[in-house]
């Protein structure tokens, strides 16, 4: 068929030679010949082009260009350019599931061609096999067909070349001549990877697990075999008979950028059995039982019960506040307060210009007191006042002294920035008392509206771990906020921080620093420990390792720089979910005598746990800078699976009971590596709930 249509082009070409050739020939043309023989030879595809307008070439070229370097790139096995090609262009831009004339896909000459990088790298860009190739019967036709129709047409175009004098047309045959004989072996070569190719062993590593309650996950590697063809799917079988007889399902699986599957719909408490085989050109190779043979769904909840820690709290808190709210709704303090949400409301509608009004209440220099600072950041920039200065504003000029629990109580304030309006008229009945104590926190108050309506921002962001203190009696509470939309506002200055650095002038010496020019000397420091605080762990289960030391007012948590907002941990593996056989066998684990109970039945997921875990703990032990023989007396936390949105889970590691906690004044043998820091617990508790 193919030959017919080239056949086609060419008597009419020879009946009206100048004029353009059909566009449909053109396309196909452009398709099948390779673009190495496109650039030297133009009379395939210029030809059908000429005479058309500018706007139509380009059209053309943005319709064929990609989807025809594609083939070439794959026909002439150059990887790179096919990689690049797959970054550049979208699946559908480059029409990578579309077959061309000859029925032909890219993945299809890939993996005939015997290239496994290509074919690799083209499946997980989600690229498929022929739909035309419905049997290995009709495979094997194609290919014949293929082969023997570039043989005849090389044949005919050689005794055209030979029989025929020199001139312009010759010479146009000698060109056609060599494209299809670069064809030819092209299709030889696809013809005989496809005779020498054979179904693929079976898949590795098949792993089985228990995902939930009505699920189980398997993962799995590719087959050991380099000598068979690519894989391009596999397919996962479960039933409850250990001979698959009857099968209850199947699943076929032809994105392979992870090899998994999760098995959903199960019943709980029923042992379900799992296998999978591979699939290439060839057919479908012999199936492989997953290790441990069966699971069974279950959850490690089922083993006493229990309920959900936190299943209802956010609720219950909300219908609390809503309460609390109602109840001082109508009390006679607020009375006073009736006109403030209408100077709220203007200052917020005043957006960020008034980080330049000359009136602005933004402090340049600090007294010995207590004082508020938002930082606002977006990449590299920090956003500041009119006269280049990090917004200030003062809550206590007689407050020299910041006592932890009014700092943590700010804290928790910041997780209630739209509130703070209420607070105050709340705070505002008990000034009668005259508590030292509720005095600041008011002041806190006021201060937090005060940097509200000057930037036009409710939400002033993260309260950072500590403050600021400089030994002039100064003590900066910071808050961190970044600014990821591209929203734009009028006469808002935004400057790179390194130039903020660089061009303040200090008021104080290097010696003794104000807590402004600390603060300005630290900021890229807080700013990472903002970004790291937000981020988040990829699902799976881990191990975390629990180290608290306290002082005369806190009790301190250690927790990893670069994840400052979960503890010490390592991962055990990608599934959080625990069974309730798992946790049933860590209850047994705990409650022994002996420090190192004895090892599980091989073939189980208690075993598999069992390894994981003496690998974790190995890998945590290190992290820490623990001597290893020290483990033996650390313990699991037996009490409950620390779960965190059911993607993410832990299983925690205890030092021994007297070393849980350091007490003032005590020594820790083991002091940790780089790399770590220790947070107030309450502190690092708002920022897990973040």
């Amino acid at each position: 068929k193919m030959t017919q249509q080239m056949r086609d082009l060419q008597l009419a070409q020879a009946r009206k030679p100048p004029g353009p050739s059909s566009p449909n020939a053109a396309k196909r043309l452009y398709r099948n010949l390779s673009g190495k023989f496109r650039v030297n030879y133009t009379s395939f595809d210029e030809g059908s082009l000429a005479g058309r307008g500018e706007k139509e070439k380009l059209r053309k070229s943005y319709l064929f260009q990609s989807n025809a370097a594609l083939f070439e790139a794959v026909e002439l096995q150059d990887l790179d350019r096919v990689q690049e090609l797959l970054k550049q262009y979208s699946p559908e831009e480059l029409d990578l599931n579309t077959p061309n004339s000859e029925g032909l896909l890219p993945l299809d000459i890939a993996i005939m061609t015997n290239n496994a990088p290509i074919a690799r790298a083209l499946l997980q860009a989600g690229a498929k096999e022929s739909p035309h190739f419905v049997s290995l019967e009709s495979r094997s036709l194609h290919l014949s067909t293929l082969v023997r129709e570039a043989e005849q047409r090389v044949n005919e175009l050689t005794a055209q070349v030979v029989n025929e004098a020199p001139n312009a047309d010759c010479s146009e045959k000698e060109k056609q001549l060599k494209a299809w004989e670069w064809r030819y072996r092209l299709y030889k070569r696809m013809k005989a990877g496809f005779e020498h190719a054979r179904v693929p062993d079976a898949p590795t590593n098949v792993h089985l697990s228990v995902a939930s309650s009505s699920s189980v996950q398997v993962t799995f590697w590719e087959p050991l075999s380099v000598n068979s063809a690519v894989v391009t799917k596999y397919k996962v079988e479960w039933s409850c008979s250990p001979t698959f007889s009857p099968p209850l399902g199947e699943a076929v699986i032809d994105k392979l950028k992870n090899l998994h599957f999760t098995i959903g719909g199960l019943v709980s408490g029923t042992a379900y059995y799992v296998q999978v085989s591979a699939y290439n050109m060839k057919g479908w190779g012999p199936p492989q039982a997953s290790v441990p043979p069966f699971a069974i769904p279950s959850n490690w909840r089922e083993y006493d019960g229990r309920a959900p820690r936190r299943r209802g709290q956010a609720e219950a808190l909300d219908h609390l506040l809503g309460q609390v709210k109602t109840v001082h709704q109508h009390c006679i303090c607020h009375e006073p307060c009736k006109n403030q949400p209408q100077s709220r409301k203007h200052s917020v509608s005043k957006s960020l210009k008034h980080l330049f009004h000359p009136g602005s209440k933004f402090l340049k220099t600090l007294k010995r007191g207590l004082y508020l600072t938002a930082i606002f950041y977006k990449d590299d920039n920090i956003l500041v006042t009119h006269e280049d200065q990090i917004p200030v504003v003062e809550i206590d000029d007689t407050y020299s002294c910041l006592l932890m629990q009014d700092f943590l109580w700010f804290t928790k304030v910041s997780c209630m920035w739209d509130e703070i309006l209420w607070l105050r008229q709340c705070v505002t009945v008990s000034q009668s008392s005259c508590s030292c104590i509720l005095q600041t926190r008011f002041k806190m108050l006021l201060a937090i509206s005060q940097m509200q309506g000057l930037l036009g921002i409710q939400d002033l962001g993260q309260v950072f771990f500590e403050p600021v203190k400089d030994k002039q009696g100064n003590i900066l509470i910071v808050t961190l906020k970044e600014v990821k939309t591209n929203q734009t506002f009028e006469s808002v200055r935004w400057v790179p921080i390194c130039k903020l650095q660089t061009s303040r002038k200090s008021v104080s010496s290097p010696e003794e620093p104000t807590a402004l020019d600390m603060l300005l000397i630290s900021v890229q420091d807080k700013l990472a420990y903002h970004q790291r605080s937000s981020h988040a762990l990829s699902p799976g289960l881990y191990l975390g390792y629990l180290k608290l030391c306290s002082a005369v007012d806190q009790i301190r948590v250690l927790v990893p720089e670069r994840l400052p907002n979960i503890l010490c941990h390592v991962k055990i593996r990608s599934n959080p979910n625990i069974s309730r056989e798992e946790w049933e066998w860590l209850q047994k684990m705990v409650s022994v005598d002996e420090p190192v109970p004895a090892e599980p039945e091989a073939e189980t997921s208690q075993n598999h746990l069992f390894q994981e875990l003496q690998v974790a703990i190995k890998e945590l032990m290190t992290l820490v800078n623990i001597p290893l023989q020290e483990a033996k007396d650390f313990r699991l936390y037996s009490q409950e699976v620390l779960d965190f949105g059911g993607q993410v889970s832990f299983l925690l590691l205890l030092p021994p009971s007297d070393d849980v906690c350091t007490a003032p004044g005590q020594n820790n043998p083991y002091t940790p590596r780089s790399g770590f820091l220790t947070l107030p617990l309450q502190i690092f508790e708002l920022g897990e709930e973040r």
